[in-house]
């Protein structure tokens, strides 16, 4: 069969005349969803549902408050297996969340540089921004407190926004 003709055979019409196709033929794009928003929407549920125990199990223990996950995690399963479930799980996160950081980070600054420089200045990598984007949050992570970052917080939050 041509590019032009579908499934069944018959041919789509070009120019003004009506294309009639069977429902099976169309594939209603708006409403699929795929596995990364289902496993978005089941993580944020999980993340719900454990935000939800820890409050709920803040001070399950008479004098005893559980203010992080790894505490609750050693409560609930021991002082060493407890840490040993927790902290991967923490791991893993903050890395992923942090990789997300840097790449959107350095998109932005790819598209500021591109919104700057039209035609007169040499095209980068993607990659070179994310070295850059990180380099300066390497510089900015060794100041001595959050008050004299402020307005470079601001600027970043601007910039993560596409």
């Amino acid at each position: 069969m041509g590019a032009d003709t579908p499934t069944n055979g018959k041919p789509i019409a070009s120019g003004d005349e009506k294309v009639t196709l069977s429902p099976a033929e169309v594939i209603d794009t708006k409403h699929v969803v795929g596995p990364g928003v289902v496993i978005l929407v089941l993580s944020w549920i999980i993340t719900l549902y454990t935000l939800w125990q820890m409050v709920e199990m803040h001070e399950m223990v008479p004098g005893k408050r559980f203010d992080r996950y790894h505490e609750l995690g050693q409560h609930a399963f021991g002082e060493k297996l407890g840490l040993w479930i927790v902290v991967p799980q923490q791991l893993i996160c903050e890395v992923g969340v942090d990789i997300v950081y840097m790449v959107t980070g350095g998109k932005s600054l790819q598209k500021i540089h591109d919104l700057v420089c039209h035609q007169n200045c040499k095209q980068m990598k993607t990659t070179y921004f994310i070295m850059i984007f990180a380099s300066v949050h390497f510089v900015l992570s060794h100041l001595p407190n959050f008050n004299t970052i402020s307005g470079i917080s601001l600027a970043a939050a601007i910039m993560s926004l596409r």
